[in-house]
């Protein structure tokens, strides 16, 4: 049989190859302006463009993930832009919409296009988004895991219109929401089994009881100027079991001396960061209990808690043996007594941040550095 070859005449070129194999050219380009130039080669390289885009978020956002997520320039993102920009990227993955004030709940009609495929949404200071707006991200966004309602103007009907949609939740930003309250945190709590973050920060409505019986897999709670948090809420927060980061700095009107035991229970026994930080009237039977009873603290900030003695000192230095940083600024009760407590037992040390502290000797700080040579001071 005679081989048949092509005639020397065909050309082949670009044009010619699959269209995987152009997706594969696009996604290893690099560069933002080249992005943009193979979208203008044809239509067919367009519409390659365009379902090869995977996050987007405009100039108006408040941090800038990624920057060849960044649309075009763009004024100010209305509802008719963003539909635009949704109906011609259908395949995004994380959409964040930060910054863009002038959306409002009727604005996210146009999730319906990517929505199915959306794994993270940010609607951060989107001031005219509300619970309206959140029933239409419970409807169209289905697989969604992460949300960020920073500022957002939500309440209780929002979280429970979310919580019914069994979105597979794992972190959610409610900071400076201050319609929310402990009702709807428990709605999202008992509902998202795979809940790992949560933002409350300045929430000035939340206890914290909300997050009693929270799924183990919440590992990291934010609840910083949280004014009306008290001892049943942070037992709450810590009661999934899984805790491993915890800020509830500034939290102090409803937290005394003895308010943070619960903490040091054993069921928060793989807290890494705990930030006290303000924390003026937590005493020493709350440092003894989670000193003893949070055996993997890494990172401590006491800065401020005024009430801590000689007493508190020494169980930091006696039970946390693997603590890298402390935090001890302004901490008025904090003597040589207690820096020497701290300097025999905490041999992992590596930061120290300290200014403020009144009742220390410039001997006992200059034996610390002698016997810490590793550590810094802050």
């Amino acid at each position: 049989m005679e081989n048949v070859s092509e005639p020397d005449d065909v050309e082949t070129s670009i044009i010619h190859l699959p269209d995987d194999c152009l997706s594969f050219i696009f996604q290893r380009l690099d560069n933002l302006d080249d992005h943009e130039s193979f979208g203008l080669t044809c239509h067919r390289f367009l519409n390659i463009q365009n379902t090869n885009r995977r996050s987007l978020q405009f100039q108006c956002s408040l941090s800038v993930l990624n920057p060849s997520t960044l649309s075009q320039s763009i004024p100010a993102v209305n509802s008719d832009h963003l539909h635009r920009l949704l109906t011609r990227f259908q395949w995004l993955e994380h959409l964040s919409l930060s910054g863009c004030t002038v959306l409002n709940d009727s604005s996210l009609a146009s999730l319906r296009y990517p929505g199915a495929r959306l794994l993270s949404l940010h609607l951060d200071c989107c001031y005219g988004v509300s619970d309206n707006g959140i029933s239409t991200v419970a409807s169209f966004c289905p697989n969604l895991r992460v949300v960020s309602l920073y500022r957002c103007n939500i309440s209780d009907i929002g979280l429970e219109t979310l919580a019914r949609g069994s979105l597979p939740l794992r972190c959610v930003n409610l900071s400076y929401c201050p319609l929310v309250s402990d009702h709807g945190v428990r709605a999202l709590s008992q509902a998202c089994l795979q809940i790992e973050s949560v933002k409350i920060s300045n929430c000035k409505s939340i206890t914290g009881v909300g997050f009693s019986g929270s799924s183990p897999t919440l590992g990291y709670v934010d609840a910083e100027y949280c004014c009306q948090l008290d001892p049943k809420g942070v037992a709450g927060i810590v009661s999934g079991g899984g805790i491993e980061y915890l800020n509830i700095s500034g939290a102090v009107c409803h937290i005394r001396k003895d308010g943070l035991v619960p903490i040091g229970s054993g069921i928060a026994s793989k807290l890494r960061v705990l930030n006290l930080r303000m924390c003026r009237t937590v005493g020493d039977e709350s440092i003894k209990a989670i000193a003893k009873g949070c055996p993997l603290l890494q990172e401590w900030n006491l800065a401020l808690c005024r009430e801590v003695r000689v007493s508190g000192w020494e169980a930091v230095g006696k039970w946390c043996r693997n603590l890298e940083k402390l935090h001890v600024n302004r901490c008025r009760n904090l003597c040589d007594q207690g820096l020497l407590a701290i300097r025999s037992g905490c041999k992992n040390l590596r930061i120290l941040y300290m200014n403020g502290n009144a009742r220390l000797t410039p001997t006992a700080v200059e034996m610390f550095k002698f016997h810490q040579p590793k550590a810094v001071f802050n």
